[in-house]
């Protein structure tokens, strides 16, 4: 059977899994069904549905007038690029989407750039053409002018276009949705543009492993591409490591995909996306080979880690309440685990107690410690830290790109709160009101600047950003421009108490809430930190007085959510992650200790 390799890339929320729930849904109706999606069916994980974004590849397959299309729905978003770039060295094209109304945004930069190192094939998907202001022709020039940014030559530039509404499941190779009936014209494209996959089935077996999954029946699964020879379910098999280190095993299973279901085959040749079970201890990017001529292919090459937290375990008041893993050996147990499946986290041992853990960003992190909270996992990390690095006997630390679009009356405050954080403006246009702006920006500048960028632009602005490169440090970093208001006694907040400390600054709890002496209740109007009593009642008496019974006016409090809390904190402070609260607390736990550690920290942004 013929076979077509394809990944599916796109800017983040441009409509990748919505376009492959359009392909799976109308070739199992064999094309004669117009058909809305509702629901993301790639995206299985409670994660991704709920911040509609792809965090993990997913692998699908479709059969399509006898030729089998293996589909692979990747993450859009730069702090994923290590899943990014492990699943695209298993297909040989691609599909863009870009988003009519959008165009091609920071994201399509960073996926199109390794889609063109790899040599892929590209078909430009022109997706969300019912858009009431979609703009077609200004998306397509764009996206041309990215290609040639990105230094794609005359050939690549001559890329298939199709226009398509994956929300109606429609295509075609005219933006004319009248015309449209299904998604055959998407599949034809794909069928003549993507080349077949290359590779000699009778040559020794090569299969690189790109993921890995577990099943409970069958233990690790690794998922990867045949390159070369044939692979059969129970024949014996080498594993060669990313040492080089050699072991051999016999299979207990070979997998393919049939849409989204996994069934067991008895044999596989070089070209086809397969699953194999029976090696215990298989990575990613290792090699499986044939036994009597073990060659490795090249290993997989991924970005380095940009910025590290520090987790450890709870040492709060309320430690041990809400988790079901609390331990020290738990939570490095789960901690080394997830290396196996995202190569582009490091996990290293504190010799002063906790974990260093180094990921892609910020983002990349949080989604690390939200699945972990989820798990049943309690926890406290630290302020996040960029990752610097000695080139040639100067301190270097990395730096990012931010695209930013913005109404022009909001632009001053953006350009002015980026100038503080030594951001330099690389490009501003203004069209129709709105500003494109660019900056050159260090990593840290960026912590705990999205939400003031909300608020600054009322909610109205777009932020991007990619990692640019590791850059000299430049400029002086100032500390946190407004100190926390910090719990003084442990109880329950009193309505009483919260009104009397409100006008200080702004509250993250209402009444009722469980707090612990040093935990942080809020964010001071001020620089320096206070210490407030929340938890103080009204004292009764037997006397009347003129007023009594009135009730003054309870601010809304700000809700701190994981991600809010990360971008809060500063060295003085940590956020206590369970699987029912996300807490921010004074690394100190008496008013004194906590006074010196904030003088201790001043000097670190």
């Amino acid at each position: 059977m013929e076979i077509r390799n394809i990944a599916i890339i796109a800017h983040v929320d441009h409509g990748k899994t919505t376009l492959v729930d359009s392909l799976l849904r109308q070739s199992k109706t064999k094309l004669n069904k117009e058909e809305t999606v509702a629901d993301c069916i790639m995206d299985s994980n409670d994660l991704e549905r709920e911040r509609g974004i792809t965090i993990f590849s997913k692998n699908a397959s479709i059969i399509w007038r006898g030729i089998k299309i293996n589909i692979i729905d990747t993450p859009g978003h730069a702090d994923f690029g290590g899943e990014v770039e492990r699943v695209l060295q298993m297909a040989e094209g691609s599909l863009l989407l870009v988003d009519a109304q959008e165009g091609p945004m920071p994201q399509t930069r960073f996926v199109l750039k390794k889609a063109l190192e790899l040599k892929h094939k590209i078909i430009v998907v022109i997706n969300k053409i019912d858009k009431p202001n979609a703009d077609i022709n200004k998306a397509l020039n764009d996206t041309f002018d990215l290609f040639i940014e990105l230094g794609a030559d005359e050939k690549t530039t001559d890329f298939p276009v199709v226009y398509t509404s994956s929300r109606m499941g429609k295509s075609g190779l005219e933006p004319d949705l009248h015309l449209m009936q299904d998604i055959t014209p998407l599949f034809d494209e794909i069928v003549s543009y993507i080349p077949s996959p290359g590779g000699d089935e009778n040559m020794p077996l090569q299969m690189l492993v790109t993921s890995i999954k577990w099943d409970n029946y069958r233990g690790r699964v690794a998922i990867g591409r045949i390159y070369n020879g044939k692979i059969r379910a129970g024949q014996e098999v080498i594993q060669i490591n990313r040492e080089g280190a050699i072991k051999k095993f016999r299979l207990s299973s070979l997998i393919t995909f049939v849409g989204l279901a996994q069934t067991e085959i008895t044999e596989a040749v070089a070209g086809e996306i397969v699953a194999i079970a029976g090696i215990p201890d298989i990575m990613i990017g290792e090699t499986i080979a044939d036994v009597n001529n073990p060659v490795a292919l090249p290993l997989i090459e991924i970005e380095e880690p940009t910025v590290k937290m520090t987790f450890s375990i709870n040492t709060s008041p309320f430690a041990g309440r809400e988790g079901q893993f609390t331990t020290s050996r738990q939570i490095r147990e789960r901690l080394y685990k997830e290396l196996e499946n995202d190569v582009a986290l490091k996990v290293e041992d504190n010799p002063s107690g906790g974990w260093a853990v180094s990921g892609r960003g910020e983002f990349h992190l949080a989604i690390f410690i939200e699945r972990l909270r989820r798990e049943g996992y309690e926890l406290q990390v630290s302020q996040p830290q960029v990752i610097t690095k000695i080139i040639k006997g100067k301190k270097h630390i990395p730096y990012e790109e931010v695209f930013i679009l913005v109404p022009e009356e909001y632009s001053g405050a953006v350009i002015q709160k980026l100038g503080s954080r030594c951001g330099l403006m690389k490009k501003m246009e203004i069209k129709e009101k709105i500003v494109h702006l660019e900056f050159i920006i260090p990593t840290r500048g960026l912590f705990g600047y999205r939400r003031e960028f909300m608020t600054d632009t009322r909610g109205l602005g777009i932020i991007n950003n990619l990692f640019y490169r590791y850059m000299p440090e430049k400029g002086v970093w100032k500390e946190r421009e407004r100190g926390s208001l910090v719990a003084v006694e442990t109880g329950t907040t009193r309505l009483y108490g919260l009104t009397n400390v409100q006008d200080r600054g702004e509250l993250f709890y209402g009444p009722g809430a469980e707090v612990y002496k040093c935990q942080v209740v809020g964010q001071n109007a001020r620089k320096e930190d206070i210490w407030v009593n929340v938890c103080k009642e009204k004292q009764l008496s037997n006397m009347r007085s003129k007023g009594d019974g009135g009730m003054e006016h309870f601010n809304v409090p700000r809700t701190m959510v994981l991600d809010d809390a990360l971008e809060y904190i500063d060295g003085s402070e940590l956020v206590e992650v369970t699987p029912k609260s996300v807490r921010i607390r004074k690394i100190a736990l008496t008013e004194l200790e906590s006074k010196r550690s904030k003088k201790g920290s001043a000097a670190v942004f």
